[in-house]
C-alpha cells in the first residue's frame, strides 16, 4: 500500500481516489478548525460560504460534492438528496440533525455525523447568567437606564440565586452541567428525565414533570425535539408552574408555546423568561424576526446563541471534520445517525473496500462469492446493520479492485460501494 506525506509530516494513506479530487462543501460559516483538519488529511477541494443555501439552490450546488458540511439552517430535503448523486457523507456541526431528512440519507447510503457534545459547556454558562440576570430583573433595569430612567428599587423582586430552587427537564449532558454549576451557585437543583440519570452532586430526581414544575423556582429546558416535546410547556402545564417562577428554553424551538408564555407572563402567572430557540427562526444574520414575546418585561431573547463561542465552535469544528476525515479515510463511521458504527484501524497491505447495501438476506454471500471467484484473501471482514441497511468493511489481498469493485456495484441491492485504498 502506498503512502504519501502531506507539509504536516504525517503519514497519510493513498486513496484510490485522489484527494485533491475530492469536493468538499461548508456553509454556514463553520470554524476554520473543521478546515484546517480537512486540509491536514491531504483534503484540498474545499469551499467554505458564510451562509446557508435555500433548497433550489443547494440542489443545483450539491451534485458535484462528496462531503457536506452544515449547521442549522440548511434543510437537507428529499428532494437535495435526490440530487446528491456522489454525496457520501454529512457533517451537522451542531448539536442536532434535525435539519437533515435522516430517513432520505440513509436510504442512499449518506452517513450523517454531528457534535452532540462539543456546546455543553456554553449553553450551561448561558443559562447560569440569564438565571441570575432574571431573578435580579435585569433586562427592566437595563432598558430603563438606557431610557434615562433610574429604576433603583427592590420592587417587582430581585432576589439572590442561592437557596432557589432549579428545575432541569432533561437531565442529558447540557442539563447534568448545569445542574453542577447551579449547585455551585447555591441552587437547589431537581431534575426530571424520562429515561433514569444518575443525579451529580447532591441533584434529586422526581418522578413527574408536574412534581418539578410545582417545586421549582426556576425551570430551563434541554430536551430535544420529539413528538413528545413538543409544545411540552403549553397553557395547561405553565398553569402548573410556581406563581412568579421563571422558565428557560435553550433546547428546541417548538418546545414552548409562546403565545401560551406571553399570556402567563402578562398575567403575572411567571415573573421572566428567557428564550434562545423560537419555533420559526429567520435563516440569515440581519434578517428581520418577530415574536409575540418583544416588548415585554423580564424578559431575555437571544438569537439562538446558545452555542455560539469561540471555544464551542472551535471544538465543533474539530469534532465533526474528524469524524467526517475518518469516515472518508477508513470508513470509520462511530456517530453516524444514518450508517451503522464501526471503528477499524487500517490494514497495511491490503486493500478496503466499503459496501452499503440494503438490509436484506443473501447480499453477504453475493459478496463473498465476488471475493472467492477473484481469488483475493480476505484478512477481515466486518458486517454491521441497522433496520434499513447493511454495512461491510473488506480488507482484501491480492485482488484486481477496479474489477471487483465494478463486480460489487451490481450485486443487488447494493447502494453504495467504493474502495478506500
Amino acid at each position: 500500500m502506498q503512502t504519501t506525506t502531506n507539509h504536516h509530516n504525517e503519514t497519510l494513506l493513498q486513496t484510490s481516489f485522489p484527494k485533491d479530487k475530492i469536493k468538499i462543501l461548508l456553509l454556514e460559516n463553520i470554524d476554520r478548525s473543521a478546515i484546517e483538519i480537512f486540509e491536514k488529511a491531504g483534503y484540498s477541494n474545499i469551499e467554505s460560504l458564510s451562509r446557508a443555501l435555500p433548497e433550489e439552490e443547494l440542489v443545483e450546488i450539491i451534485q458535484d460534492v462528496r462531503l457536506l458540511g452544515i449547521r442549522s439552517k440548511t434543510q437537507i430535503t428529499e428532494k437535495v438528496i435526490a440530487h446528491a448523486g456522489k454525496l457520501l457523507a454529512i457533517g451537522c456541526f451542531c448539536i442536532g440533525t434535525n435539519q437533515v431528512n435522516l430517513v432520505k440519507a440513509t436510504e442512499a447510503g449518506i452517513a450523517v455525523f454531528n457534535s452532540p457534545y462539543s456546546n455543553t459547556r456554553s449553553v450551561a454558562e448561558l443559562v447560569i447568567a440569564e438565571i441570575i440576570m432574571l431573578l435580579r430583573r435585569i433586562p427592566e433595569k437595563d432598558r430603563g437606564c438606557h431610557e434615562g430612567v433610574w429604576l433603583k428599587t427592590t420592587k417587582g423582586g430581585s432576589y439572590e440565586v442561592r437557596g432557589k430552587k432549579l428545575g432541569i427537564v432533561g437531565y442529558g449532558h447540557i442539563g447534568s452541567q448545569v445542574s453542577v454549576l447551579a449547585e455551585a451557585m447555591g441552587m437547589k437543583v431537581i431534575y426530571y428525565d424520562i429515561e433514569p440519570k444518575l443525579p451529580m452532586g447532591n441533584a434529586t430526581a422526581v418522578e413527574t414533570l408536574e412534581e418539578l414544575l410545582d417545586k421549582s423556582d426556576v425551570v430551563t429546558l434541554h430536551v430535544p425535539a420529539t413528538p413528545l416535546t413538543k409544545n411540552m410547556m403549553n397553557g395547561q402545564t405553565i398553569a402548573q408552574m410556581k406563581k412568579n417562577a421563571i422558565l428557560l428554553n435553550l433546547s428546541r424551538g417548538n418546545v414552548v408555546d409562546i403565545d401560551a408564555l406571553r399570556h402567563a407572563l402578562k398575567s403575572k402567572h411567571l415573573s421572566g423568561a428567557a428564550i434562545d430557540v423560537f419555533p420559526a427562526e429567520p435563516i440569515s444574520a440581519g434578517d428581520y424576526f418577530a415574536s409575540p414575546l418583544q416588548g415585554l418585561g423580564n424578559v431575555i431573547l437571544t438569537p439562538h446563541i446558545g452555542g455560539s463561542t469561540y471555544e464551542a465552535q472551535e471544538n465543533i469544528g474539530i469534532d465533526v471534520a474528524l469524524k467526517l476525515s475518518n469516515y472518508l479515510d477508513k470508513g470509520a463511521t462511530v456517530g453516524s445517525h444514518t450508517i451503522p458504527e464501526l471503528n477499524l484501524a487500517p490494514v497495511h497491505g491490503t486493500h478496503r473496500i466499503l459496501h452499503i447495501h440494503q438490509n436484506v438476506p443473501g447480499v453477504l454471500s453475493a459478496i463473498n462469492a465476488i471475493i472467492s471467484a477473484s481469488n483475493a484473501n480476505i484478512v477481515g471482514q466486518y458486517l454491521k446493520t441497522n433496520e434499513q441497511i447493511g454495512y461491510v468493511v473488506l480488507d482484501i489481498e491480492n485482488i484486481n479492485s477496479e474489477v471487483i469493485l465494478n463486480q460489487l456495484r451490481q450485486v443487488e441491492h447494493t447502494i453504495k460501494t467504493r474502495i478506500l485504498y
